[in-house]
């Protein structure tokens, strides 16, 4: 698969035939595409098409095309099931893709905040809760996962025209993201690497500042998180400006990449774009401070803020 951009999908091969350019990435869970994925696969070492599986198995080509991209909603584990059994797999493959079917139905913690979860994002929320590590870059804000309530009380305080109810609900949706980090079993392993200039772009007012920093600088002591400031006195150290992203790494499924911005998300995963991302935060990680001075830093600028 490749590239996703806002709603419009390019995923290769003659799958990305079959669907044109648009698709709907609201739609697309971890389960659903790790199956997609694996029935592709199978597919094509069998080296059959999609028109030739579609006739034989008397299933619409489009409908196949979108299980291979894991945009069905509504997948059958019998339909499953037989196609697996067409393209030879193993009775223990066949169970394993039966289970992603149960998973890709599992209610999400986040439905109650669908309404205020902006497209494309909801995409990422599915990777984020099915990730095995987190490696961020942020260059003027502090990333969610990161965020006091006050901080994202202000953060999403804008535009004007949003509620106070809406602002309630949002900041209650990113602290409730945020545990993931702090859960007692198993927390999400987290790489956050902060460009300086996010310490000084002030969001709300002093005080509020003042307890983000030390909030961050109190999260960079747990085992699981490691947070790193890249300094102004690094320069470019990729080259030229970089946008915030995210790596996500999975234990079963290849890492992918979640970039953002006023107009629009955008998930990548042909493994040259990742790999050039990868290539990107290793001379980001490069120029940052260790984790200590990052720390020191972090406090010394929350004192500032308090005077």
């Amino acid at each position: 698969m490749g590239k996703i951009k806002e709603d419009r999908g390019i995923a290769g091969e003659d799958t990305a035939e079959m669907v044109g350019s648009k698709s709907d990435i609201s739609r697309t869970t971890l389960p659903r595409r790790q199956l997609g994925r694996a029935l592709r696969d199978a597919r094509q070492a069998n080296g059959y098409t999609l028109e030739q599986v579609a006739e034989v198995l008397e299933i619409s080509r489009s409908s196949l095309g979108r299980l291979e991209l894991g945009q069905n909603e509504k997948i059958k584990v019998r339909d499953v099931e037989f196609i697996c059994q067409y393209y030879g797999l193993p009775e223990e493959r066949i169970e394993y893709l039966k289970s992603l079917v149960l998973q890709a139905d599992t209610k999400i913690w986040w439905q109650d905040y669908r309404s205020l979860i902006r497209r494309g994002f909801n995409t990422y929320l599915h990777l984020e809760v099915a990730a095995s590590e987190l490696h961020f870059f942020q260059s003027l804000t502090v990333p969610g996962l990161l965020q006091t309530a006050d901080y994202a009380r202000n953060v999403e305080s804008h535009p004007p025209r949003v509620t106070l109810e809406e602002v309630e609900r949002r900041v209650a949706l990113r602290m409730r993201r945020a545990g993931i980090l702090t859960r007692r079993h198993a927390p999400m392993q987290a790489e956050f690497l902060l460009h300086e200039a996010v310490l000084h772009t002030v969001v709300g007012c002093r005080r509020t500042m003042a307890g983000q920093h030390r909030h961050i600088a109190d999260m960079s002591l747990r085992e699981n998180i490691s947070i790193r400031i890249v300094p102004f006195a690094a320069g470019l150290p990729a080259g030229a400006a970089i946008p915030p992203y995210i790596i996500l790494d999975f234990l079963r499924e290849p890492s992918v990449v979640y970039t953002e911005g006023a107009v629009g998300t955008m998930i990548l995963e042909q493994h040259d774009e990742v790999a050039r991302f990868q290539t990107i935060h290793d001379a980001l990680r490069g120029a940052a401070l260790d984790e200590q001075p990052s720390r020191d830093l972090l406090r010394a600028t929350a004192r500032r803020y308090d005077q």
